[in-house]
């Protein structure tokens, strides 16, 4: 296959097949499965207005601007539905530019 977008564009990577041939069923058939994991992302602006089933916040990179924290996990009704993928040992920071206000 070849990757469409990202840092790894036009990269090509291999994708096993995976056959299943399930045995508890009056006939025999066999199916394959691609190990594949459908995703997307938004942007926090985007997000804004909208409840979302599940989400997931990926704080590896320095990417928030203020506010944008608090924006991102409060799209959730629970926090059950919330991921958060953070480094061991980090924080976030409160940044405020005081500049701004």
């Amino acid at each position: 296959a070849t990757i469409l977008t990202g840092c790894a564009k036009e990269e090509t990577v291999f994708v096993p097949r995976i056959p299943l041939i399930p045995n508890d069923h009056p006939f025999e058939f066999k199916r394959l499965q691609f190990p594949l994991k459908v995703c997307f992302a938004m942007t926090i602006n985007k997000s804004q207005d909208q409840t979302l089933k599940f989400a997931g916040i990926d704080l590896r990179e320095n990417c928030f601007s203020h506010g944008q924290f608090y924006i991102a996990c409060s799209r959730v009704s629970s926090p059950s539905s919330l991921v958060i993928l953070s480094p061991t040992n980090r924080s976030v920071k409160k940044i405020v530019y005081k500049e701004v206000l």
